[in-house]
């Protein structure tokens, strides 16, 4: 039997990309993506709204462009593959899972003025991109397999000139 793994993500980033290397050089970004959905209820004669956050990791080149370019607000569109991570929980000793999808393919939409602003570009074990400890134990990153950006400040805080984007 055929399978097929595609995902197609248009939203707002959650979070100010962080990137990391590995030992090899490949750049990798984490990312969260807010997705809205809109729908009129009938029953409460009210528009509703949902939204689904999805952790999106990039890597490479797209990557590197999402850690100077993207930032926290900024729509983006993400065409990509789900993955399913398990991992044992230390606290607790039981299975967890969790659900991301690995971009093949990023867009950057709107304008540069639109959503936060210039990119994020440093990285830091520290950092936002993380979930709070006492809410989340995901799968086991860090250690002595990422490394921090080898930039120690954040990228440019504006709008890069046009011959400077690199697409």
């Amino acid at each position: 039997m055929a399978s097929f793994n595609k995902v197609i993500l248009l939203g707002n980033v959650t979070r100010d990309p962080q990137v990391k290397y590995t030992p090899a050089g490949t750049a990798l970004c984490e990312l969260g993506l807010a997705i809205n959905r809109y729908w009129f209820d009938k029953q409460s004669n009210s528009r509703r709204e949902e939204t689904t956050f999805v952790d999106v990791t990039l890597w490479s080149r797209d990557a590197e462009v999402a850690g100077e370019y993207l930032a926290k607000g900024r729509p983006v569109l993400i065409e990509g593959r789900l993955q399913l991570d398990t991992w044992d929980d230390k606290t607790t000793g039981q299975k967890r899972s969790r659900l991301r999808v690995v971009g093949e393919r990023m867009q950057l939409l709107g304008g540069r003025g639109e959503g936060g602003g210039g990119g994020g570009g440093g990285g830091g074990r520290g950092s936002s991109a993380a979930p709070p400890a006492d809410s989340y134990d995901g799968p086991p990153v860090g250690g002595d397999y990422y490394q921090d950006s080898p930039s120690s400040g954040g990228g440019g805080g504006g709008a890069p000139a046009d011959d400077e984007v690199p697409f």
